[in-house]
């Protein structure tokens, strides 16, 4: 009875796993009459549909979705400077040495004349160890052989900015506009009165490096403090401490540099910057009379400090007027713009840091404004300030 009961369940089973199994079709060759010639037009259509057949996924529609894109927001145009680091870099670099009550007015140094020259330093240099006024450019090389008398220097520290205004507007009048809105102080009379500390204006250099302008004033407030403590603070708020020379920096170990707010590697760079002034490697008296291609060629080799911000520190520490840096985003932003391009729809061809001219089209256009290429980047800083559109059709 069992055994009749078990055959029946083997033999429901196996049936029910038979019909369930689709058959097998049978193979091209083994076909017959019209059920083979079927499979052979089939195989040829498909055959000729190849080339324009449809991915299987699509065709079965099981395509995955794709993730739908962001849409961005369409830029907007404003007025606004364009984002560099050379505003605060400027500050920073052309600050006088701070050694002098801040609320006394009469503490800076009247205007002075004396010659002046595109190509040299034109700033009021210091010592960097003793604060002493080395010297300024004085036309030495103006001397005629033949008399042995100073030739009358035209160019003066009261004139060299009305020389190269004239000489910008001679060459493209349409500067004029910018000009006018944008005053630049890097040159007057004034400025080049001020006494600049080089070992200062490259320190400060370099803690301004890769921080905003507020970090980088803290910094240094903290820097400078390390070497000129005080409890007194109304001292505090209306004395500004003497900048340490660099023989002070030299003997002060890293990790108290450091304290200041300095990461390891800018504490390396200012205390390497002061060994190379305090051996006379570099001194105030070099890059009093040094060419701008000897600055570059010894500023360059001190580490820390690359083209840029040797540049940066020629124009606004030295008051060099032949200065014009191609690798600054902001004059690369601000010349696309003067020769009438839209800058919002530039992007960089081939990448790296020409993003919106190239260096050869850069150095092209701006050859016609030397010896006063200093004065021409100032105001390609400047002219995002101002209707482009107006400037070009003026």
């Amino acid at each position: 009875m069992i055994q009749n009961i078990w055959r029946s369940m083997r033999g429901q089973a196996k049936n029910s796993v038979t019909n369930n199994i689709a058959p097998l079709s049978k193979p091209d060759d083994e076909k017959d009459g019209p059920e083979r010639q079927n499979a052979v037009n089939g195989k040829k259509r498909r055959k000729e549909d190849s080339s324009e057949e449809e991915p299987l996924e699509e065709a079965a529609g099981l395509t995955a979705p794709a993730t739908p894109k962001r849409r961005r927001k369409a830029a907007t145009l404003t007025t606004a400077s364009p984002i560099t680091p050379t505003p605060t870099v400027a500050g920073i670099v052309s600050s006088p040495r701070t050694h002098r009550d801040i609320h006394d007015v009469t503490s800076s140094p009247p205007p002075a004349k004396r010659p002046a020259e595109p190509h040299h330093t034109n700033a009021t240099l210091i010592s960097p160890e003793t604060s002493r006024i080395v010297a300024y450019w004085d036309g030495d090389h103006d001397l005629s052989p033949s008399k042995g008398k100073r030739k009358h220097a035209k160019t003066t520290t009261l004139n060299i900015l009305d020389e190269a205004v004239a000489h910008l507007l001679k060459v493209d009048p349409k500067l004029k506009t910018v000009i006018d809105q944008h005053p630049c102080r890097i040159f007057t009379p004034e400025a080049l009165a001020e006494e600049i500390d080089p070992f200062q204006s490259l320190a400060s250099g370099i803690i301004g490096q890769q921080v905003s302008g507020a970090a980088a004033k803290a910094i240094k407030n903290r820097f400078v403090a390390l070497f000129s403590p005080s409890d007194n603070t109304e001292d505090e708020e209306r004395l500004v401490h003497a900048f340490p020379t660099p023989s002070q920096v030299v003997k002060m170990d890293i990790a108290t540099l450091r304290t200041a707010g300095l990461s390891q590697r800018k504490a390396e760079y200012i205390k390497g910057l002061a060994e190379k002034f305090a051996s006379k490697e570099l001194s105030a008296e070099l890059l009093l009379r040094a060419s701008d291609e000897e600055v570059m060629e010894k500023l360059i080799a001190v580490r820390g400090l690359g083209r840029w911000s040797v540049e940066m520190f020629a124009c606004f520490g030295l008051k060099r007027m032949d200065v014009f840096s191609t690798g600054d985003l902001g004059v690369q932003r601000g010349m696309a713009a003067y020769m009438g391009k839209d800058v919002s729809k530039l992007k960089a061809k081939g990448g790296g840091k020409w993003k919106y001219m190239s260096e050869k089209e850069m150095l092209e256009h701006s050859a016609k404004f030397a010896p006063y290429r200093s004065l021409f980047m100032w105001y390609m800083w400047r002219i995002e300030n101002v209707d482009v559109a107006a400037l070009q059709n003026s």
